[in-house]
């Protein structure tokens, strides 16, 4: 694939902080993404949640000090995906860019099943994790022990699943919309519902919509980032707006001070955590212990450079 970047050979910005709400097209893999935004002068970067090659839509870039907040995002957050998913069909990895291993009638299927069988994954508290997947067993990548020909272990997860739809439908073909937690596998959803009906099916199509707490529609493509570095820079969000579940606490600067020498500070509100802010921006996440001098706030992650 051809990026817009090749054609420019503008300076490299300076390292940004902050989160960039980007739309994964649909073909390289999340961390391809990130070298091309990497080349733009951003060395400091991360995700909260990777998205497989085939999806595209909502995956949270994190630059600078915005990487410190990942698995926060990654517990807090719940995802909204929409897709589609093709009836007959069996691969090896669950999805359409995999191998074909099994082949099945469809016809037996009623609308009315394949409803059924989608509403079904609001009942689902675990699912098995694709033999093709980052999930590791003994240090070592699944899919690279599947690469190998070799049977993989059998892996299972803890799931939530809030929302589950059918958006059309033309058999073999069904579109669908789900709203999940975070880590679920949703060609894992679609490979279950095709063993559930007897004929198999496989994901060929996903988007994710929404990424705690940011949607499509903040989002940026990669393509045009490329065509214009600058861009980057405006599209970026505050640390502060990608935790809204944290209280905000603003601190003085002399307790900013304090707090980048690792010494806690007063706690004055109510609260087991907070986020804390020095001059509107993002300090530290912290959390309310008791001291001999009155509760404080004590940091759990520093945010600043």
């Amino acid at each position: 694939m051809t990026y817009a970047s090749e054609k420019h050979r503008s300076a490299p910005l300076p390292q940004l902080h902050g989160v960039l709400v980007l739309d994964k097209p649909s073909g390289p893999t999340s961390a391809r993404c990130l070298s091309r935004l990497k080349r733009l002068g951003q060395k400091k970067i991360g995700h909260a949640g990777t998205l497989d090659p085939m999806a595209s839509g909502v995956l949270l870039v994190l630059l600078g000090n915005a990487t410190k907040i990942a698995g926060h995002l990654l517990a807090d957050g719940g995802k909204i995906y929409s897709g589609a998913f093709r009836l007959g069909q069996s691969t090896d990895t669950w999805d359409k860019e995999g191998e074909i291993v099994a082949e099945a009638p469809w016809d037996h299927v009623s609308p009315e099943q394949v409803r059924d069988a989608v509403a079904a994954w609001r009942g689902v508290s675990e699912q098995p994790v694709p033999p093709y997947s980052a999930a590791k067993h003994e240090g070592t990548p699944l899919y690279k022990l599947a690469r190998t020909g070799k049977e993989t272990p059998q892996k299972v997860k803890s799931i939530e699943i809030s929302h589950a739809e059918v958006l059309e439908m033309a058999l073999p073909h069904v579109r669908f919309r789900v709203a999940c937690s975070s880590g679920t596998y949703i060609r894992s959803l679609a490979h279950s519902l095709g063993m559930r009906l007897g004929c198999g099916a496989v994901l060929t199509e996903l988007t994710r919509e929404y990424s705690h707490p940011f949607g499509l529609d903040a989002a940026c493509g990669l393509d045009a980032l490329l065509d214009d570095p600058p861009l980057l820079e405006r599209s970026l969000r505050p640390i502060a707006e990608a935790l809204p579940h944290w209280r905000q606490v603003s601190v003085t600067p002399e307790e900013a001070a304090k707090i980048r020498n690792g010494i806690a500070v007063p706690c004055r509100d109510e609260g087991d955590r907070a986020l804390l802010l020095e001059r509107g921006g993002a300090l530290a996440l912290a959390q309310r212990v008791e001291t001999a001098a009155g509760p404080c706030w004590a940091v759990l992650r520093g945010l600043w450079t």
